[in-house]
């Protein structure tokens, strides 16, 4: 993964002038007929919009002037209730923007994308390449702003009709949307009164007559008021016609006759001809938005000016929009309000980081090209980075992403078919996707595309289709590859995009071998003449002797089975490759597929085994997660709406087939990256029975050295915190978790017993999350280790909260964790409170001999307590000796803790010196140098006493061996050994 937002396609619908809906509502506004507008407060104040181009930025919105036309009251009022009908419509936040924060609004992080004047010439003239289309040159035609659309042409000219094009993605319904509010706002004073249309909606009404005025009426009920001023208003009344591809537009004469007269029924597709022929209402101005490939279903001569949208062809514009939507103070909130906002240094770091692989990854530029994947990329990265809305997953932000741009879209109007755009991008982009998954390879030749674009094209209309999609959509998911080495090939836009595609190719059961093709045909004739062939054998069976025919007979009853067996083999063998994909060792990038993804947006390269040169094998590790994303009901239910069904016994039977290979392969033990994937899968498909079977043999879970997100913690806590069998251990070590991390894992927590949480920089704030969990009543650790944390005394008054009503633990490990002389003395003062806990570790805290000797005697008095460790702290020889002699004396007598002061016992070797030696050795690299040769050095001294002290050669063996081992590591720290 290399690698990458617009804003969501204008729904509109039957809620202009209504009670707001919600807006996880598909609703269509303009298939309603007439409504009362009733209880609507004046316009306010709206944000203010934030442009590129920047004109009435932050302005409050203004009835505008209306001049003579609209004078009088009833005309003002009706177009001020107009404006705030749309107003509240095109302000409405579909489901996939609410991910930003409960205050992010459209309207305040809009950037124009780039628009330039095209000829008729350029549009009329073929294509030469396959994927590149976007880049024509546009010698001495210069961007074009909104504000500029209608200006006179270069002869002077006025221009009455503005025909808008653009690719999938380019921003077409964001660009009607902020031109909508513009008007809205008074930001648009050359229009007096702006009516937009959705072609889509007036393609519904079929050939039902219905004149303009009935149009506009039965969707803007204010209008009303104004109607028979249209006619006089000339220039200033502007018609958007959005999506003009979803008409069926006839201009020969003998299709659409001529009607001049707003009043009367036409066809809906009728009465769009005439105004764009300037016969119906000749002065009116129109923009029109469409996909390049129905530019032609509008003879040149009745359009003014053509304008390509060409994106955010500037690299400035794509960080304008990321500084934009990135930088929301409010993005940070949690599904149940446990989150955490990012602070706004943390943004700016995020924002800082993808700026320069903006300006140094090429690719993720080109993909950025698409205002549509801008918005992806911040969406992942929100994902990533940001506390997770309940549900979501990675593949359900791919989904909606593809339901943002996809929705409602067939690839051609007019094809009796009515075939889903999408549903044909998965068969022929889902089928490169999964070859290109299934050979290993990410760049493509011009070959490999057309092979894959008209295998199987036969007739006249299929090729008619293939055009289609290579005008709008190709572009959208192909983009030329801009690195060194590679120039001439084709990428996937974005690389998870691949895998995504290829995922869905599998599920919707689009890969069929020629067998399985064969098969099926067979299967089909079978059942259609099955019964007829069965019948007649039967008669002839009984006339004559012949032995084969009842072997015929039974032979038409096996072949169904025979294919299904074969069906099912076919996904048993995808299901063991997605798993051998998923627990491929060999990958060479050793992070997660989490940290793998933001770094391919953020620019982090992620360690290779081979660091110098590139790298010899792509990894698609996201492309299993994906699939059983996928499979999950929640995206099997939009991937319906985009035209693309999967059967629910074809995703039981897949599921069934993946949990048969994770079964198997699932039980091994695997490496704390490979484990974390695991989890992020069964997190992704969102089945917890399924998730629950799989992982039942999960006993132990070692995420040690694993950068813990708020997404990991989230990914862990859902898969695991609802199981009920134990885990015997859960090692988080060096995790970088935090409060809310342990807040959020503490559902797992409550299963392990043994608690690993070392090297993590809690604080005394994450001992609150600790002495809850010791309180909690399902509780059943044995065993906490803190070690290498910054609790200080104060976190351990927290943690002997938790101890003196916990049950369950026995051994605490409070190694290094800055507990002090104030620390070591509370501990002694409160130790009594818990009766069970049989070893503590208060080893290297910097404690002194009178807090050590007052802990040591309070163990000694602990009715539980066996072993004390006290190396490593500030004690003298004085001290170090009294505490063998406590420890002396707490081996004759009854009872007693066993006090681990020194390397030593008198004249022998401490039977727990490779425990001291091993956590030396282990935390190296983490603990202060200087302080560490000095313990070593007073423990070295400590040896060689106990070695002139005795005449036992055995005893002068172990002490040699000792004293070596610590030379090794004083030589290792850099230090002198003599």
């Amino acid at each position: 993964m290399r690698w990458g937002c617009h804003l969501p396609r204008t729904s509109w619908g039957s809620g202009v002038g209504r009670t707001p809906q919600s807006s996880d509502e598909h609703i269509s506004f303009l298939t309603h007929r007439s409504w009362p507008f009733k209880g609507v407060p004046p316009l306010g104040s709206p944000r203010a919009f934030i442009r590129h181009h920047g004109n009435s930025a932050d302005s409050d919105p203004r009835p505008g002037r209306h001049g003579q036309l609209f004078r009088s009251i009833s005309a003002t009022e009706a177009i001020q209730r107009h404006r705030r009908n749309l107003t509240e419509w095109f302000s409405r936040l579909p489901r996939e923007e609410r991910q930003f924060g409960p205050t992010f609004a459209l309207d305040t992080v809009h950037v124009d994308p780039v628009i330039r004047e095209s000829t008729p010439d350029e549009l009329l003239r073929p294509s030469t390449e396959l994927a590149t289309g976007h880049q024509r040159t546009h010698a001495g035609l210069p961007p074009l702003a909104l504000s500029q659309l209608f200006d006179p042409d270069a002869c002077g000219r006025r221009v009455q009709t503005v025909v808008l094009y653009g690719t999938v993605g380019t921003g077409k319904s964001t660009l009607v949307r902020k031109m909508v509010l513009d008007w809205c706002y008074g930001r648009l004073p050359a229009f007096e009164l702006l009516i937009p249309f959705s072609c889509e909606d007036l393609s519904s009404l079929g050939s039902t007559p219905a004149s303009l005025c009935q149009l506009v009426t039965q969707r803007y009920t204010p209008l009303k008021e104004v109607l028979p001023l249209m006619t006089a208003a000339g220039s200033r009344l502007l018609f958007v016609l959005h999506g003009l591809e979803r008409l069926n537009l006839d201009f020969q004469l003998a299709g659409t006759g001529l009607c001049s007269d707003p009043e009367e029924p036409r066809a809906p597709a009728a009465i769009m001809v005439n105004l764009l022929r300037k016969y119906m209402l000749p002065e009116a101005s129109i923009l029109v938005t469409t996909r390049p490939s129905a530019i032609g279903c509008i003879p040149s001569k009745y359009v003014g000016r053509y304008g390509e949208i060409c994106g955010f062809s500037d690299t400035n514009l794509q960080k304008l929009y990321f500084q934009l939507r990135l930088n929301q103070p409010d993005c940070g909130y949690g599904a149940g309000g446990s989150g955490v906002s990012a602070t706004p240094a943390q943004r700016d770091n995020l924002i800082q980081m993808l700026s320069r692989n903006l300006e140094g990854h090429h690719q993720i530029a080109a993909a950025c090209f698409l205002p549509s994947y801008c918005w992806l990329v911040c969406a992942t990265l929100h994902f990533l980075h940001a506390p997770t809305p309940a549900g979501q997953t990675l593949t359900s932000i791919y989904t909606s992403f593809l339901r943002l741009n996809f929705s409602g879209e067939t690839l051609d109007s007019t094809h009796p078919s009515n075939l889903s755009l999408m549903a044909y991008a998965a068969r022929t982009m889902g089928k490169l996707a999964y070859e290109g998954v299934s050979s290993r390879k990410t760049y493509f030749s011009e070959e490999d595309v057309r092979g894959c674009l008209e295998a199987g094209i036969k007739t006249e209309e299929e090729f008619q289709l293939l055009q289609i999609f290579r005008r709008d959509a190709l572009r959208f998911f192909l983009a030329p590859c801009v690195e060194s080495g590679h120039l001439g090939t084709f990428v996937f836009t974005v690389p998870a995009m691949q895998e995504y595609l290829a995922a869905l190719y599998i599920v919707l059961g689009l890969r069929k071998t020629a067998l399985q093709r064969v098969g099926k045909d067979v299967v089909e004739f079978v059942g259609r003449v099955g019964e007829d062939v069965s019948l007649v054998l039967s008669i002839v069976a009984k006339l004559l002797p012949l032995r084969i025919l009842p072997l015929l007979f039974n032979l038409l009853k096996v072949v169904p089975r025979v294919f299904g067996r074969m069906v099912s083999k076919s996904r048993e063998a995808v299901a063991q490759a997605m798993v051998l994909e998923m627990f491929r060792e060999e990958d060479y990038y050793n992070d997660d597929v989490l940290d793998q993804m933001g770094a391919s947006i953020l620019g982090v390269e992620g360690p290779r085994r081979h660091p110098d040169e590139p790298p010899e094998d792509e990894v698609f590790e996201l492309f299993p997660m994906f699939m059983g994303g996928l499979l999950s009901a929640h995206n099997r239910a939009v991937l319906a709406q985009l035209g693309c069904p999967i059967k629910n016994l074809d995703a039981l039977e897949n599921a069934q087939a993946i949990k048969k290979k994770l079964g198997k392969l699932g039980r091994q033990v695997l490496p704390p990256s490979e484990l974390l994937d695991h989890l992020f899968f069964h997190y992704e498909f969102q089945n917890q029975r399924f998730s629950a079977e799989v992982l039942r043999s999960l006993r132990q879970l070692n995420l040690a050295g694993v950068r813990m997100t708020p997404l990991k913690c989230t990914v862990v806590a859902t898969v695991l915190g609802s199981g009920k069998h134990p885990l015997d251990e859960v090692n988080l070590a060096s995790c970088q978790l935090d409060p809310a991390g342990l807040h959020t894992l503490m559902p797992v927590f409550l299963r392990a017993r043994k608690l690993g949480l070392q090297l993590n920089s809690l604080g005394p704030e994450a001992c609150r999350n600790l002495r809850d969990l010791l309180l909690h009543s399902q509780c059943q650790i044995t065993t906490l280790r803190l070690s290498n944390n910054p609790l200080t005394a104060a976190g351990v008054a927290l943690l002997m909260e938790g101890l003196a009503g916990n049950t369950s633990l026995t051994h605490l490990s409070l190694l290094h964790t800055d507990l002090g002389d104030k620390g070591l003395e509370l501990l002694a003062a409160q130790l009594d409170r818990n009766k069970q806990l049989q070893e503590l570790n208060v080893a290297y805290n910097g404690a002194g001999d009178a807090a050590a000797l007052a802990l040591a005697k309070a163990a000694r008095e602990h009715p539980s307590l066996e072993l004390l460790h006290l190396y490593f702290n500030e004690l003298s020889s004085e001290g170090r000796q009294v505490l063998r002699d406590l420890g002396d004396s707490g081996d004759s007598g009854e009872g007693g803790a066993r006090v681990v002061a020194s390397l030593t016992e008198g004249t022998a070797v401490s039977e727990y010196w490779s425990v001291i030696l091993s956590e030396v050795q282990r935390n190296l690299n983490s603990w202060d140098p200087a302080r560490v040769q000095s313990h070593l050095k007073l423990l070295l001294r400590d040896l060689e006493d106990s070695r002139g002290a005795t005449l036992n050669p055995w005893r002068k063996a172990q002490l040699l061996r000792v004293e070596s081992e610590v030379k090794t590591l004083l030589e290792q720290l850099g230090g002198s050994g003599c």
